[in-house]
């Protein structure tokens, strides 16, 4: 029975999100960690996603059963019920944005609130089912722990705060059209009106490429901005560049496209970690000069 409970708030998902806010919180801290609030920032957004997940779970399971990929997910078998799922997504998403509240700032509780509504409310309520810009409006919750993690720090929504909302909401887009080419048949089954299945592959390649190259200006800017260091920005280039090149090889006639499909997903997920990781380590402390002094 515990497993299933956490198995409902999809673990992996969590733990994604988790990398994220700490790379967003080491960012904004410089070097000077308050470990107080960086293990009650982790905890709160952990509460948070998993409430989200596990409100999907329960929006999501007339759709999953007919999905390889979910239809053996716990309220699809019915392991738990819908009403003690709702109580158990209510107490997780109460407890997450009071530890946020009393525990960071309350501008890293409504960032929460924002991303947890996009994704509940707009997202999975709605978009998803009835729109091919439903993969567009759920990036803005899917990019929000990092910037949680960033003014958690700051306490205020600076233009660091706004770079990382628009590295992370850019990743979404490749990533997730990545999965619903390589689950094409899933999504179609299913009815999801995701731009791949409503317009088709090669549109969905010309869409990656764009926005892979957006989310290549977009990780260079924070280190433009004076954020991040050289280490950072080299490696930011280095896997833009070579997520763009595999972006690109998808339009060669002799491609398998679910292949395809799965190798720039599974790269997209290196990438986003690589930066996160960077941007931990190699920010720019107080007083450092910005890559735009040197070049004026």
């Amino acid at each position: 029975m515990i497993k299933q409970y956490l198995q409902v708030t999809k673990p992996g998902i969590i733990f994604g999100n988790l990398i994220s806010v700490i790379g967003g919180f080491l960012l904004a801290s410089k070097g000077s960690i308050d470990f107080r609030l960086f293990f009650v920032s982790l905890i709160g957004v952990s509460l948070v996603v998993a409430s989200g997940c596990v409100y999907n779970n329960v929006i999501d399971r007339d759709i999953d059963h007919k999905m390889e990929r979910t239809k053996n997910r716990v309220l699809v078998k019915g392991l738990i019920s819908t009403k003690v799922s709702l109580a158990y997504a209510t107490l997780l998403g109460i407890a997450g944005f009071a530890v946020l509240y009393f525990g960071a700032n309350p501008l890293a509780m409504w960032l929460a609130v924002m991303g947890f509504v996009v994704y509940v409310g707009v997202y999975s309520l709605y978009m998803k089912r009835n729109s091919v810009y439903g993969t567009l409006i759920g990036s803005l919750s899917g990019a929000a722990p990092p910037v949680i993690g960033y003014c958690a720090v700051t306490g205020n929504f600076d233009a660091g705060a706004l770079i990382l909302l628009a590295i992370f909401s850019l990743w979404q887009m490749p990533h997730s059209y990545a999965i619903a080419i390589f689950r094409f048949k899933d999504y179609q089954a299913a009815n999801i009106p995701v731009l791949p299945v409503v317009k088709g592959i090669s549109v969905a390649k010309n869409h990656i490429t764009l926005y892979i190259i957006a989310f290549m200006v977009a990780t260079l800017m924070l280190s433009l901005g004076g954020y991040a260091g050289y280490k950072y920005l080299v490696v930011a280039a280095a896997v833009s560049l070579w997520w763009l090149g595999m972006a690109l090889s998808g339009y060669k006639s002799e491609n398998d496209d679910r292949v395809w499909a799965r190798k720039l997903f599974v790269f997209s997920i290196v990438a986003i970690t690589a930066l996160s990781v960077m941007m931990s380590v190699d920010f720019m402390g107080p007083g450092s000069p910005d890559l735009l002094t040197y070049v004026r």
